[in-house]
C-alpha cells in the first residue's frame, strides 16, 4: 500500500527527530569520554584533547541542532532566543578551541617538539582559524545593512553553509587526533572505532539538519 505525502512526511520527519537526539547524545558521551581519559587538569597537555572536544563535539553541535525545527532543545522558544543561545555556544566554543591550541603549543614549546608537524595540527590550526572568521561573518547577520548589496537571505544561506564546512572541519580534526599516538595508547579495540564513529555520526545529522532548517524556514516564510 502507497504512502501518502503526508505520512512519508512524517516519517522523515520522525527519523530526523531520533537522529538528532542521537546527536545530542554522541556529542554529550564523546566529550565526557574523553575527558575521562584525558583527565584534564593531570598534565598541561590533558587540557587539549578535552577543551578541543568540547568545542568541536559538544558546544557546536548544540549550537547547529539549535536551529533544527524536529530536534532543536529550544523548540518552544522565539527565533531570537534560538540566535543568542546560537551565538553564545559559538563564542564560548571559539573561546574553547583557542585555549585548546594555546595550552598544545605551549606544551610543545616547553618538550623542544615541533610546532604544526602533522596532518592533524595543521587541520586544527586551519579549524580554529575559519571558526574565528565564521565568528565574525556572523556579525553580517547582527547588523545586515551593513552590507547593502546582500539580501539577509542570502547572508543567511552563506553563514549556515560555511558554518556547516566549519563544522565538518573540526571533526576531520578530531578525527585525526584520534589517530594519535596519545588516543591511539589510550584507547584500543571495539572503543576506538565507536569513538571514530562519533563525529561520522554527528556530522551527517548536522549535514541533514542544516539543509532541512534551511528549506523548513523558506517553507514558512511567505
Amino acid at each position: 500500500m502507497a504512502l501518502t505525502l503526508e505520512t512519508e512526511s512524517q516519517i522523515y520527519r520522525s527519523l530526523r527527530a531520533v537522529f538528532g537526539a542521537i546527536a545530542h547524545l554522541v556529542s554529550l558521551g564523546f566529550t565526557v569520554f574523553v575527558a575521562v581519559i584525558a583527565r584534564p587538569g593531570s598534565s598541561l597537555f590533558s587540557w587539549h584533547p578535552f577543551l578541543m572536544s568540547l568545542a568541536f563535539s559538544l558546544l557546536m553541535t548544540e549550537a547547529l541542532l539549535a536551529f533544527s525545527p524536529e530536534s532543536s532543545l529550544l523548540r518552544p522558544f522565539s527565533r531570537k532566543a534560538k540566535i543568542r543561545f546560537h551565538w553564545a555556544l559559538q563564542l564560548l566554543a571559539l573561546l574553547c578551541a583557542v585555549l585548546g591550541l594555546a595550552f598544545i603549543s605551549y606544551n610543545k614549546y616547553i618538550n623542544g617538539k615541533a610546532h604544526f608537524a602533522t596532518w592533524h595540527s595543521l587541520t586544527g590550526l586551519l579549524t580554529v582559524l575559519y571558526a574565528s572568521v565564521q565568528c565574525m561573518g556572523g556579525l553580517a547577520l547582527l547588523y545586515p545593512k551593513l552590507l547593502k548589496n546582500w539580501t539577509l537571505a542570502k547572508l543567511k544561506l552563506y553563514h549556515a553553509t560555511s558554518g556547516l564546512i566549519g563544522y565538518l572541519l573540526g571533526c576531520a580534526s578530531l578525527m585525526l587526533g584520534m589517530c594519535s599516538l596519545w588516543f591511539t595508547t589510550s584507547v584500543t579495540g571495539v572503543s576506538w572505532y565507536l569513538s571514530m564513529l562519533s563525529p561520522v555520526l554527528t556530522s551527517l545529522v548536522i549535514m541533514s539538519q542544516v539543509s532541512n532548517a534551511y528549506l523548513y524556514r523558506k517553507r514558512i516564510q511567505p
